[in-house]
């Protein structure tokens, strides 16, 4: 092959994509092949002992498998689909990625650009297809540009507010020659609070009798940030509580835990977090979720907030704020780390967490199957350091409720709802985590919508256990549907295989739980096996949540 310009050597376009990415450090691209990106799968095959290519099944699981590895270790995942079907199928874990404020970089097949705007097979306009959902979209068209291009990519995704960035990549670019130099990260310090930003903080809370924090941000925060923030909150006795999914930032077991605010979220902390008169908002957007709806808190500033972000954009954006501090958050946690006020809410914190205690009491369900009693014994069972990864629906509301998620141990989930996350959010986490404990959590609804991504696990070599929680029907749309339209059941039941058999078919591990006690022997079963493993438990459909059965709920209906 000829030498360019200055002796380097020319390559094609699908080189410098592969290339690209090990520049910027990446070691899985998970993907669903498509003719699209021919060149840019051989550039990986040129570079298959340093990236990982992970052959997935569906754009969706591709997309979740990357984003769940972006959200555990905090640096971009890599997801590559084909054009068309490919990318509308990888829509849904853009969105998830946006609103989880996790960095990602989507590359995208197009097709030839002389065909554009004659609605050629599978053209779509990525600029518009995906201009809500990313925090950046472009296209590259000329393979010079690919260095520059994808290293602008990766610095927007991880930048700020991390979040998913777009590039759409022309057919015959990548077949282009071109001789250009490769461009790695840029070192960017990150941004530290202000001067006067502590000293503010502490003047405000010395005011305070009743402090709450609450923790959200996800793959903003590191385990050093973490552990700082935590020394800080602990030895200043402030109760905190985690926003929506984000289980992982708090040690569960803490006096200083208060719970989880987000869908589901106990009666006694929201209760708790409207006496507060003092919220630290650390790395949480302070969204719809975590708000109770907006309703949490007065918008106009009545309970005094303090709100930490990277983003300046989301500081004050629904609700207007006492002090906002513009700053990375690890590097806000450090700063803070060693500062001490004089606590005066011993009482108010012990308050906080007897809410939580009270809530997390298992109650005498009916059947034979007590998911409480069941989790909470299975709890004590699983690896100090696991990853739980969890999928949306009512049934997560069952160990937002009665597990601790506790130091050393990782958990992520989608803060948009997205069903369907569970299976391969756990298989992208085992993939990241090569030997560590990896449990996923889904309904049975939600593994029917990419549960084949279990045969990604098998083709990869991981073993992630998976817990389905089967009631035979779509849970989260039957509670509304009974509160709103009692006994009038549409479209919300279902009919399901034989979940144990299902795995077994791919020579993996099956077990089936239907009362309280089997479920920690099915579960040292699974991991003694050291297969790909699936656990059904089979629910109770009446108790449609922790809290109500479908009778509850319709005898609620009727005197409303």
């Amino acid at each position: 092959m000829p030498d360019g310009a200055g002796g380097m050597v020319k390559r094609t376009g699908g080189q410098l994509l592969a290339d690209a990415l090990v520049a910027q450090g990446v070691t899985h691209a998970f993907a669903v092949p498509g003719e699209s990106y021919l060149d840019l799968l051989d550039g990986l095959y040129a570079q298959r002992n340093r990236i990982e290519l992970v052959t997935c099944r569906f754009e969706a699981g591709a997309v979740h498998m990357a984003e769940a590895q972006a959200k555990l270790t905090g640096r971009p995942g890599v997801a590559i689909v084909t054009r068309g079907p490919g990318a509308c199928h990888a829509a849904i874990g853009v969105h998830v990625a946006f609103q989880d404020s996790t960095p990602l970089v989507l590359l995208v097949g197009q097709i030839p650009v002389g065909e554009t705007d004659r609605e050629t097979f599978q053209e779509v306009d990525y600029r518009q297809m995906f201009a809500p959902l990313a925090k950046w979209v472009t296209q590259i068209d000329d393979a010079a540009r690919i260095p520059e291009l994808m290293a602008h990519a990766f610095d927007v995704a991880r930048s700020g507010r991390p979040g998913p960035v777009v590039v759409a990549i022309s057919e015959e670019m990548q077949k282009e020659l071109v001789a250009v130099p490769d461009l790695g990260p840029q070192r960017v310090l990150p941004a530290h609070p202000a001067p006067e930003a502590v000293s503010e903080v502490l003047a405000l809370l010395a005011k305070a009798e009743r402090p709450l924090a609450i923790m959200g941000g996800g793959a903003m925060w590191s385990a050093e940030g973490r552990a700082a923030i935590t020394e800080f909150l602990v030895a200043n006795d402030i109760p905190t509580a985690v926003s929506f999914r984000r289980l992982g930032l708090f040690d569960g077991s803490s006096p200083h835990f208060a719970g989880d605010l987000g869908v589901g979220a106990d009666a006694g902390l929201v209760a708790k977090a409207k006496e507060a008169d003092l919220i630290l908002a650390l790395g949480t957007r302070m969204g719809e979720p975590v708000s109770q709806g907006y309703t949490l808190l007065d918008m106009a500033g009545r309970t005094p907030i303090i709100q930490v972000h990277p983003d300046q954009g989301e500081i004050g954006r629904v609700y207007r704020v006492a002090l906002g501090i513009t700053a990375d958050v690890n590097r806000f946690a450090q700063a803070i780390r060693a500062e001490r006020v004089e606590p005066r809410w011993g009482e108010w914190r012990a308050a906080v967490r007897a809410a939580r205690e009270a809530q997390a009491q298992a109650p005498d369900y009916a059947g034979p199957l007590n998911l409480a009693r069941a989790l909470q014994a299975l709890e004590a069972e699983v690896a100090p350091d696991a990853v739980w990864a969890c999928d949306a629906g009512n049934f997560a509301t069952w160990f937002n409720r009665f597990v601790q998620v506790k130091a050393g141990q990782e958990f992520c989930g989608p803060t948009n709802g997205a069903m369907g996350y569970g299976v391969p959010a756990a298989i992208g986490a085992a993939i990241a985590f090569p030997g560590r404990q990896v449990i996923g959590l889904v309904g049975d609804g939600g593994f029917l919508m990419t549960g084949q991504e279990i045969a990604t696990a098998f083709h990869h070599g991981v073993a992630p256990i998976i817990l389905v929680f089967n009631n035979n029907m779509y849970g989260t749309i039957r509670m509304y549907q009974e509160r709103a339209y009692p006994e009038r059941v549409s479209g919300t039941a279902l009919t399901n295989p034989d979940f144990a058999r299902f795995i077994e078919a791919f020579g993996g591990h099956g077990e089936v739980v239907e009362r309280t006690e089997e479920l920690v022997p099915a579960f040292r079963r699974a991991v003694a096996s050291g297969k790909p493993a699936l656990i059904e438990l089979r629910t109770d459909p009446e108790q449609v949540t922790n809290r109500a059965t479908i009778t509850d709920l319709r005898a609620q209906a009727r005197k409303g």
